[in-house]
């Protein structure tokens, strides 16, 4: 006999914490089971990463012309793209991977996503080590603008992946090319925010409607927020970067933005409340 879910939803999740916990234990567990250099893996792949794309974009290409810190303003944006990605694939693949607990326990189904996203959050505090030293190193100048920016540009990342792994959890019971479609299309988004490249690059190369397109992208909004707290600290004359090189509105569109990415967590929620009665019959 299958176990039968809570129907809390969300909030169900949050009153089992003491599970919740113990799901982030064992996903960090089973991450580092068996490896020698365990956390410092967190460390090595995320500087190898920054290394490859600061030669290729900033060196070969010459993406850097006239951005001051420029390898700054790849590794924030690189730090929370990486945050996103692995909890929007982890939390597809959750459901399915945790499907004897599903099975047996009755337990709030939406646990699994939201502790991937956890367990993401905590594989991206080493690189945040690193972008804090490093910043501190070439004379961080933080402010509560950029503080709150920070938090902001956090929130959106955390809120959007957490949505989308909840739907595509769901539908990946269904059918197991989900996770292979989140596989291609997490492809896509290095390209798809200003990390890379300035955000003035697709300002000047653009007119004022293809931005705003452009900035109707949560994750572009959150680079920018994440590059505000960072990036902008970081760079000779802080205020006039702010001025010249971010977006105009660019913490009310941030509020937009969250306000809007917590909508589609609702939306997320419904749907998978809505599948999730249908799950023992495909587990």
């Amino acid at each position: 006999m299958r176990a039968p879910a809570p129907q809390g939803g969300l909030v169900d999740v949050f009153r089992h914490r003491y599970i919740l916990k113990l799901l982030v234990r064992r996903e960090i567990s089973a991450r580092y089971q068996g490896s020698v250099l365990g956390l410092l893996w967190s460390y090595v792949q995320p500087l190898t990463r920054f290394v490859m794309y600061y030669f290729v974009i900033g060196m070969v290409i010459g993406l850097d012309r006239g951005v001051e810190y420029f390898g700054i303003h790849m590794f924030a944006g690189m730090v929370f793209v990486h945050y996103f990605t692995e909890t929007f694939t982890a939390g597809t693949r959750s459901i399915m991977r945790n499907s004897s607990i599903v099975k047996k326990m009755a337990m709030p189904r939406e646990m699994f996503p939201v502790a991937s996203m956890l367990v993401s959050a905590y594989h991206i505090i080493p690189q945040l080590v690193i972008l804090i030293t490093v910043c501190m190193i070439v004379g961080w100048a933080p402010d509560m603008a950029g503080m709150f920016a920070g938090l902001l540009g956090f929130a959106i990342v955390a809120v959007l992946g957490t949505s989308l792994a909840l739907l595509f959890s769901a539908a990946n019971v269904f059918a197991r090319d989900f996770s292979n479609i989140v596989q291609t299309l997490t492809n896509f988004v290095h390209l798809a925010v200003p990390m890379i490249y300035p955000y003035t690059l697709v300002a000047s190369r653009f007119g004022a409607d293809h931005v705003n397109l452009y900035l109707a992208n949560p994750l572009a909004e959150a680079v920018l927020l994440i590059q505000r707290c960072f990036w902008v600290g970081v760079t000779s004359d802080p205020e006039q970067t702010a001025l010249t090189q971010m977006p105009d509105n660019l913490f009310t569109r941030g509020l937009i933005q969250l306000a809007c990415c917590l909508v589609f967590l609702l939306i997320a929620q419904l749907v998978f409340t809505r599948l999730e009665r249908k799950f023992p019959e495909r587990l």
